[in-house]
């Protein structure tokens, strides 16, 4: 809150105090409304609709396995076919292209998100973050699970 110049100390101590538990209480009640599945967003809905790449892995939903040494291949982009490569040795992660590879730094990945595709659940979209906004977020389209 900004206080102007004359307010009374009245007012002064009313911004410092805090507020009760039933006001915090009824600001929350509205109708919060829940996130838009991924597969269902406008900006991935295109690249989905190209359907699985017949080179895909195989996924396994709800099966945990440690990274794989070798790249995994058959996802894409939006704009082609990517191959991820985990270089635990260097503590980085190789985004391979047609056209490039990028070696990034396991640091400078600010977050992943992973989301199961609902046409089929073994396969996710996974968003890696490498800067500090959402913005900034490199999508990469069937994953396995």
């Amino acid at each position: 809150k900004m206080m102007l110049v004359g307010t009374t100390m009245t007012d002064l101590v009313a911004v410092n105090t805090k507020p009760a538990a039933s006001e915090i209480a009824g600001v929350g009640t509205s109708s919060t409304p829940k996130k838009e599945p991924l597969c269902k967003r406008k900006e991935h809905i295109k690249v989905l609709e190209k359907g699985k790449p017949e080179d895909a892995m195989q996924g396994v939903a709800g099966l945990k396995q440690p990274l794989p040494m070798q790249p995994l291949n058959g996802m894409i982009n939006k704009h082609g076919k990517v191959r991820l490569t985990f270089k635990l040795e260097e503590d980085s992660l190789w985004i391979g292209t047609k056209a490039r590879t990028e070696k990034v730094p396991m640091s400078s990945i600010r977050g992943v998100v992973s989301e199961p595709i609902e046409s089929d659940p073994n396969y996710h979209i996974m968003g890696i973050q490498l800067g500090p906004t959402e913005l900034s977020r490199y999508w990469i389209y069937w994953v396995p699970a």
